[in-house]
């Protein structure tokens, strides 16, 4: 609440430097940010009494929008998603090429990706044709990631962890 929407009969104020002036009556305190040509801003309504800041109201909205907007930023940079693709030790080369591109959409676009391969039947024996598809993924998306974790098998599944190079 700013001005005359501040129903108190009397507030602390607190001047434009961040000062304290003392307990006023609400008109003397709307008198006083009329002078400094600046809005009398009700800063904590459940004080006793209540506090309010002799300050330039659009100027404290505006600074309080792009510190909402920044921390938002940060939120989304450090909850970067995980998408998961799942390949296979004897995956075709159209297949391979879609996953590819899919996958680089999503680097580009901050997320990480965990690549998996599961073995089925006979193919455990040879778990090495695996590693050289996960190796080869990795090699063609060198330009936009780095490998966090290098492909290592567990149980009948192989995984790997690529995460997007950061931007200097």
């Amino acid at each position: 609440m700013i001005n005359d929407e501040i129903k108190a009969k009397e507030v602390l104020v607190i001047g434009p430097n961040g000062e304290q002036v003392g307990i006023k009556s609400i008109e003397d305190a709307r008198t006083l940010a009329s002078y400094a040509n600046l809005d009398l801003v009700l800063m904590n309504p459940n004080g006793t009494p209540p506090v309010c800041k002799v300050m330039d109201y659009n100027k404290y909205r505006y600074e309080r929008q792009k510190k909402e907007k920044e921390a938002l930023k940060k939120q989304r940079a450090s909850q970067a998603e995980l998408k998961e693709f799942r390949l296979s030790p004897v995956i075709d080369v159209g297949d391979f090429e879609t996953k590819l591109r899919n996958v680089i959409k999503y680097l580009k676009k901050g997320d990480k990706i965990k690549l998996s391969i599961r073995f089925k039947g006979r193919q455990m024996a040879h778990t090495e044709l695996g590693q050289e598809v996960l190796e080869r993924f990795s090699a063609r998306t060198l330009e936009y990631a780095e490998i966090s974790e290098k492909p290592k098998l567990d149980g009948r599944t192989m995984t790997m962890m690529l995460v997007p190079k950061k931007d200097k």
